[in-house]
């Protein structure tokens, strides 16, 4: 089981911007695909982006495109999660999870993914 600790959470204005740092415990994390999720009060969580095990390969949902960066550096198991332009319908909790093996494609499907982190809340004041 990959543990996943998701930080940088927080109350943010309208227009700011916020960096997710998720560190994983992952002797093998470079060879895994990662993705963040979030979920809003009284709604599904939902797919925000991914990133495949190299960093070659990203992919958004359309609500964040062009307002958010997913990256990694596998020499220190993190993944990160920049959020601009940030909106106070992007309000929710952010998870970070990982693919359930190596060498997967991630999906946008939460079905796809094996491990999970805590979450982190971030709230857009308007």
């Amino acid at each position: 089981q990959v543990q996943l600790v998701e930080s940088g959470g927080g109350l943010v204005q309208a227009g700011g911007s916020l960096r997710l740092p998720c560190a994983a415990s992952l002797r093998i994390f470079g060879t895994f695909s990662m993705g963040w999720f979030r979920q809003a009060p009284g709604k599904e969580r939902e797919f925000v982006a991914s990133i495949t095990w190299s960093g070659s390969n990203t992919n958004y949902a359309d609500s964040v495109k062009g307002r958010c960066t997913i990256s990694r550096d596998n020499a220190k198991n993190m993944v990160y999660l920049q959020l601009n332009s940030l909106k106070p319908e992007d309000t929710a909790i952010y998870y970070c999870a990982a693919v359930k093996g190596p060498y997967r494609i991630p999906s946008a499907r939460e079905a796809d993914f094996g491990s999970w982190g805590q979450g982190t809340q971030v709230t857009v004041s308007s």
